[in-house]
Formats: C-alpha cells, structure tokens, sequence
C-alpha cells in the first residue's frame, strides 16, 4: 500500500500538468468555435481534449488508495470540524476515484455494456460533495484565522470586532443623534454601524488572506474546480469556455502547490 501511494504521488505532478492541457483544450475549442473556425480543426482540438482525459484517468488508477489513507489520518485530528471535513471529503475523493476508474475502463473497452454517462454524473456528484467539503474547511480556517487576528489587533484581549477597549464611552442615543426608540432614526442609526462592520471585516479578511497563502491558493484552486461539477451534473451550466478557464486557473495553482510545497494547505 506505502509503495503504491509513493508512486501515485511521484504521478501526481504529470497528471496535473496533463490537466491543464486538457482543459487548455477546452478553452482552446470554445475560442476556435465562437471565432467560426473549420469544422477539422474543431474536431482535432475535441479528439486532443478526449486524448488527455483518457490519459489522466490512466494516471489516477489506485488513486482511491491514497485517498482512503488520507481520510485514515484526518480521523486522528483534534479538531473536531476539521475532522468531519476532511474525512468526508476524503472518502468522496475516493469514491470519485473509483467511479473514474470504471469509466476507464469502459472507454477502453474492458466494459462494453457500461452505462457512461450514468457513472460520469456519479463521479461528479461525489467531486462536487468534496469539494463544497474542501469549501467548508477553507471557510472555516478563516474564520478562526480572522478571530485570532482580531484579538492580536486588540492586544490580546477580548474586545470584538466592532468595539476596542480603548474606545470612548458611546454617547447617549436621543432622537436627533439616533434614537433607537424612535423608528424614523432606525436607518440612520443601523447603517452607519453596519458599514464599520463590513469594513472591519473586510479589512481582517484581506489580512488573513495575505498573510497565509496556503489558504489562498487553496481557496481559489477549489472555488475554481467547483464550477465544472456544477457544469457537468447541470445544476448552475457555464459553458465550456468558463469550464475550461476554471480547471486551467485551478490547474496552475495545483501545480503550484507540488513545485512549492510549503503552498500546500495542512492538514
């Protein structure tokens, strides 16, 4: 199993730059149709495109291995949300994984009587429960991220996001400041200390952001490959060229990742 998964991992790298040409593809045969190119050229470019999702789901045979291994080691973590998060996505993965290599199989002719286009929408249902898992993780790293950067800017304390405790005592609310007593001074009252919000908010976001690129990354790699189950299954359709452009972003970005590795988010 350990030897399976160092290899599967020295394979990764291929398969992701494989990826992107894959879907360099895609964006290539939206362009070529929109600007009324040859019906050849089309067909080279459609053929080309179905020769690198072959070859990555050659690539990605055991795959569902290193993925049951991963969902092993996130059982372990102390945190329970996170713990949830990325076993459940993990054992998605691997089960996207599974249906994937099926569909290999039938394409090659291993399984002649195979239904594909069934397996297809189930392999990309359980891409897209993973995917919203990886979502929620990212979501909830920010937001313990952006509570720890709240207290650090207050001194430690535990002052929150609207309030500093070296603030001013508040001015007593009467009706020509905003009394909340009377309903006419609501809006005026609300809005103002609304907006400080948001930009207080907004501010502790960028932040966050910025000062750990791990999370970055990962966030736009997973937002970006969101849209193509969403495509696929039919639930918010895009096109083909905004698929194409999404799977090649979150291509480069995975890429990214295995060149440095210390852009990798963990656990």
């Amino acid at each position: 199993m350990d030897s399976w998964i160092r290899f599967s991992a020295q394979s990764q790298a291929k398969e992701r730059v494989i990826r992107a040409a894959q879907y360099t593809c895609t964006l290539l045969g939206y362009t070529l149709q929109k600007g009324g190119a040859g019906v050849e050229l089309l067909k080279t470019v459609k053929q080309l495109e179905a020769h690198m999702s072959l070859t990555r789901k050659l690539m990605r045979l055991g795959n569902s291995a290193e993925a049951v291994e991963a969902a092993k080691r996130a059982v372990h973590l102390s945190d329970s949300v996170l713990r949830l998060c990325l076993t459940v996505a993990h054992l998605n993965k691997a089960m996207y994984f599974a249906c994937d290599n099926v569909l290999w199989a039938g394409k090659v002719g291993l399984l002649p009587q195979l239904d594909q286009d069934k397996w297809s929408q189930r392999s990309f249902r359980y891409y897209l429960f993973a995917l919203i898992l990886t979502l929620t993780r990212d979501a909830y790293e920010i937001r313990l991220l952006m509570e720890c950067e709240a207290c650090s800017s207050h001194g430690g304390s535990k002052a929150t996001w609207t309030s500093s405790p070296l603030s001013p005592p508040p001015t007593p609310l009467t009706p020509e400041n905003g009394d909340l007593s009377d309903p006419s001074s609501l809006p005026g009252a609300i809005l103002p200390l609304l907006s400080v919000r948001l930009r207080r908010q907004f501010h502790l976001l960028v932040t966050v952001l910025r000062n750990n690129p791990p999370l970055l990354l990962d966030l736009l790699k997973n937002a970006c490959d969101v849209f193509i189950p969403l495509d696929r299954l039919g639930i918010y359709p895009t096109g083909h060229g905004f698929v194409g452009a999404c799977g090649l972003a979150s291509s480069v970005l995975s890429i990214l990742t295995i060149v440095h590795p210390w852009l990798k988010l963990k656990p």
